[in-house]
C-alpha cells in the first residue's frame, strides 16, 4: 500500500490553548462528547466538513489551525 502521508487532527492543543472544555465544545459546537474524543485522539478516519466548520467556528481558528498534513517518508531519505 502506497503511504501518502498523514493528517493530523490539533483539536486537542486547540482546546487547551482557548482554556475552553470539551463539555462546552460539545455544548456550543453541537457535537457528541465521544466524537470529541475522537477528534483529541486522531481516530478519525472520515472527517464531516460540517463537523469542522463548527469546531473552526467555535474556536475562532482555521482548517489550517485545526489539521496538519504530514507528508510522507522520502524513500531516498532512508
Amino acid at each position: 500500500m502506497e503511504d501518502h502521508g498523514k493528517i493530523i487532527i490539533k483539536l486537542d492543543a486547540l482546546l487547551k490553548a482557548s482554556g475552553l472544555s470539551k463539555n462546552k465544545l460539545s455544548h456550543r459546537a453541537e457535537m457528541q462528547r465521544s466524537q470529541i474524543n475522537n477528534y483529541c485522539q486522531n481516530r478519525i478516519t472520515r472527517l464531516d466538513i460540517d463537523v469542522l466548520a463548527r469546531i473552526c467556528n467555535t474556536l475562532g481558528c482555521t482548517l489550517n489551525d485545526l489539521l496538519e498534513y504530514i507528508p510522507p517518508e522520502n524513500e531516498e531519505d532512508k
